[in-house]
C-alpha cells in the first residue's frame, strides 16, 4: 500500500477580492513562483509522486495551462480533480476517492506554505501503520484556526474557530489519512456553514483513538488574505536570501 497526495486548490478566494474575480487563488504569486507550486514541491520532496490537484470555479482550465503533466516537478503525471461550488475541505477531499483507491493519502491545502520539509512527517505517518496525522504550529491568533489542546501528549479535542481558545496550537493545513478517511467523509453533515469541515474528519479519527500529532519547526503561514499573501511573500524571500524580513 502506497501513499498519495492531494492538493486542494478550490474555494472562491472572495477575501482576496478582485484579485479573485479573473483567476483562481492559487495561482496568484508568491514571490516570484505561483501559490500552488509550493504545496506541490512540499509532497514531491516527501517522495510522493501520484499527486491530485483539486480545484474549481472559472479558471480551473489555467491550472492545465501551468503545470501539465507535472514534468516541472520530476512527476510522469499528474491527475485533476473538479469541485462544484464551495462544499468544503473535506468535500474537495472525498472528491478524491477514486483516485486515492485503497492507498492512504497525504493532503495539502493549497495556500499553505512551510519553511521546512514534510518528509519526516511522512515517514512517520507510514510507520505509525494507520489512522491519522496532523501538523500543529504556535500561533498568535489561534481563534481564526481548528486549535487542539493537548493532554498527556496527546490530541484531546479539535475545537474549530474557537472565540476564546484554550490553546494556541493551530492544525495547519496538511493532513495525513489511511483509506477511511472516505468512510468518515461520507457520515458527516454540513456545518453551519453547508460545507463538510475537515475538523470534524479530524475529530472522528480522534474518537476512535488514531490521530496522532507533531508540532512543526520553522514558519508556517497560509495566504488566504492581503495581510498572509504579502507575509508569505516576505518569508520565502528570507528564506532564498538570508536577508531581513518581517515575519511578526
Amino acid at each position: 500500500m502506497g501513499v498519495k497526495g492531494v492538493v486542494l486548490a478550490g474555494g472562491t478566494g472572495s477575501r482576496l477580492s478582485p484579485l479573485t474575480k479573473v483567476t483562481n487563488k492559487h495561482l496568484l504569486p508568491i514571490y516570484d513562483e505561483p501559490m500552488i507550486y509550493y504545496p506541490l514541491r512540499m509532497l514531491v520532496d516527501a517522495g510522493i509522486s501520484d499527486i491530485m490537484v483539486v480545484t474549481g470555479g472559472n479558471s480551473a482550465g489555467d491550472f492545465l495551462k501551468l503545470l501539465g503533466n507535472g514534468e516541472e516537478f520530476g512527476l510522469q503525471q499528474m491527475q485533476y480533480g473538479y469541485q462544484k461550488g464551495a462544499g468544503g475541505i473535506a468535500e474537495a477531499l472525498g472528491l478524491t476517492r477514486y483516485f486515492v483507491g485503497n492507498d492512504d493519502v497525504v493532503v495539502v491545502l493549497g495556500d499553505n506554505l512551510l519553511e521546512h520539509s514534510i518528509a519526516g512527517a511522512v515517514d512517520r505517518f507510514r510507520e505509525q501503520g494507520g489512522g491519522a496525522r496532523v501538523l500543529l504550529k504556535q500561533v498568535h491568533d489561534p481563534e481564526r484556526f481548528g486549535v487542539a489542546e493537548i493532554e498527556d501528549d496527546r490530541i484531546a479535542r479539535i475545537v474549530e474557530k474557537p472565540t476564546e481558545p484554550r490553546s494556541d496550537l493551530a492544525v495547519i493545513g496538511v493532513y495525513m489519512y489511511d483509506n477511511s478517511v472516505f468512510s468518515f467523509i461520507e457520515g458527516l453533515a454540513p456545518s453551519e456553514r453547508g460545507e463538510l469541515e475537515i475538523t470534524d474528519v479530524n475529530n472522528a479519527y480522534l474518537a476512535r483513538g488514531d490521530l496522532r500529532h507533531e508540532v512543526i519547526d520553522g514558519w508556517w503561514t497560509d495566504a488566504g488574505t492581503f495581510e498572509s499573501l504579502h507575509h508569505a511573500s516576505k518569508l520565502v524571500h528570507r528564506s532564498r536570501f538570508g536577508e531581513d524580513a518581517d515575519t511578526a
